[in-house]
């Protein structure tokens, strides 16, 4: 017999009788609050066409690398799931996750699926081998349901606003029809400006040339090069952007001279630089961003510590984003330094930081966000948007940066319903935290529940000025 699939109302909250009912009664006062989703990788052109996802595979399990990562290390192919093979059957793709779905016992990625499986499609048993053609069944028969469009979900689950990532080559078409369509949902972009930032980017000459094509400078000379940077963040203003997005391999920022930089550009643009000068020249473009971000008011996010595409087989293969970006450790305190020496008491500027290294959240991240008028910190990015990555968040940032420091949930995810669930694991590792702290008599109840309508919506919005 198939087993069942149960939400438990409590699930996440503390074990502690008293402090759970407090947490549960927070989280009653916060769960259907509006969804802000501030930075992610969703696909603008869902919402520009609307068009119905195609079936189970293609909405949950290709888009999202938490999962197929899973598989992965188990030994599954990435080709057998779908992912850079177009021709695979999508169901036969779907029951490799199905017979492999205890392998997410424990993880987060069990906590949205089995999410969207229980609240988005109403199903009430357990996926495996058994139920694998039920379930593939059940999901892509709604999914031609116009209820389960991108435009209706987005209504469904009281989304307010979601922000895309697009780089600046990028002509940000499906914004564009997204907002001559007329529809009322708000989705905008963000200016990610890394293939024409990073020396070391695949394709960054042929990216310069692009990108003088589209802003008309000449892009192989410093000044010009900063004129388009200021074009095109115009550009993606005018589609909706507030923030920009920064994927550095470090935090590291440089203040070279207008001259220095100048040179350095040219050996950038030549070809001819080490990966010492290609570290210096991402550095130095940092600074630049904030200068920028002070004149035009775009908030600067910064996420720095990956190794980036790891797997160099499979890079090769499927390329960027399968799963094989790890942390890294990461330095602030001094990578930070020429930048903060030049804006950081600017409190016109804003820039959100973000870590995989949580070594760095009690020693630097929360001691430079609680002094730098100009910083604040992203409480969940990838590997810690997670149940105990939040709760870790909490406890080393919370005493020395407080709560206001920071700017709410960040959910980062290619896979659209794993948002609202993602909101939700966070609004309940956030009621339950506050709980405690009230049971400790560290706050009121008054505060705590002011504090948790602020961290599941308020200062996300407020943060990144939506």
């Amino acid at each position: 017999m198939p087993k069942p699939l149960y939400l438990h109302p409590d699930r996440l909250f503390p074990a502690d009788p008293q402090t759970r009912a407090f947490a549960r009664a927070l989280y009653d006062q916060v769960k259907d609050l509006s969804i802000v989703s501030p930075h992610g990788h969703t696909d603008p052109a869902w919402f520009a066409d609307n068009a119905p996802f195609g079936n189970a595979t293609e909405l949950l399990l290709i888009p999202d690398h938490y999962v197929f990562r899973m598989l992965y290390s188990q030994g599954v192919p990435l080709e057998a799931i779908g992912v850079g093979n177009p021709a695979v059957d999508p169901r036969a793709a779907w029951r490799l996750l199905a017979e492999h779905y205890h392998l997410f016992r424990g993880t987060p990625s069990r906590i949205w699926l089995d999410w969207v499986f229980a609240e988005a499609f109403g199903i009430d048993v357990r996926l495996d081998a058994e139920t694998s053609d039920l379930y593939y069944d059940t999901i892509t028969e709604k999914l031609g349901n116009d209820a389960f469009r991108p435009r209706a979900l987005f209504e469904r689950f009281g989304i307010e606003v979601i922000a895309t990532t697009e780089n600046p080559i990028d002509e940000l078409k499906h914004h564009a029809a997204i907002r001559a369509s007329g529809w009322g949902g708000k989705v905008v972009t963000a200016y990610r400006p890394d293939p024409v930032v990073d020396p070391e980017f695949e394709g960054f000459a042929d990216n310069l040339d692009r990108f003088g094509e589209l802003t008309g400078e000449d892009c192989r000379s410093w000044s010009g090069y900063l004129a388009a940077h200021r074009k095109r963040r115009a550009f993606f203003a005018q589609h909706g952007a507030t923030s920009t997005d920064h994927g550095h391999p470090t935090a590291s920022t440089a203040n070279l001279t207008g001259d220095e930089a100048a040179a350095l550009f040219q050996k950038v643009v030549a070809g001819r630089f080490t990966a010492v000068e290609a570290e210096l020249f991402r550095a130095q473009m940092l600074t630049e961003m904030a200068a920028m971000s002070l004149d035009d008011g775009l908030v600067m996010q910064i996420h720095p510590g990956a190794f980036r595409n790891h797997n160099a087989g499979v890079f090769a293969r499927f390329g960027r984003d399968k799963g094989a970006d790890l942390p890294m450790r990461t330095d602030y305190v001094h990578a930070l330094k020429p930048l903060l020496d030049r804006f950081g008491n600017e409190a016109r500027l804003s820039v959100i930081l973000f870590t995989l290294d949580e070594s760095t959240y009690a020693r630097e991240l929360a001691p430079l966000a609680g002094h730098y008028p100009c910083l604040k910190l992203g409480p969940a990015w990838w590997f810690h948007d997670s149940p105990e990555g939040m709760r870790r968040f909490r406890r080393m940032t919370t005493e020395t940066a407080g709560f206001y420091n920071t700017v709410g949930f960040n959910d980062d995810t290619r896979a659209f319903l794993s948002i609202p669930a993602r909101h939700d694991v966070a609004r309940r590792i956030d009621c339950g935290f506050l709980a405690e702290l009230v049971m400790e008599r560290r706050l009121e109840d008054w505060e705590a529940a002011e504090l948790a309508v602020d961290l599941s919506y308020k200062l996300a919005k407020q943060a990144y000025r939506l």
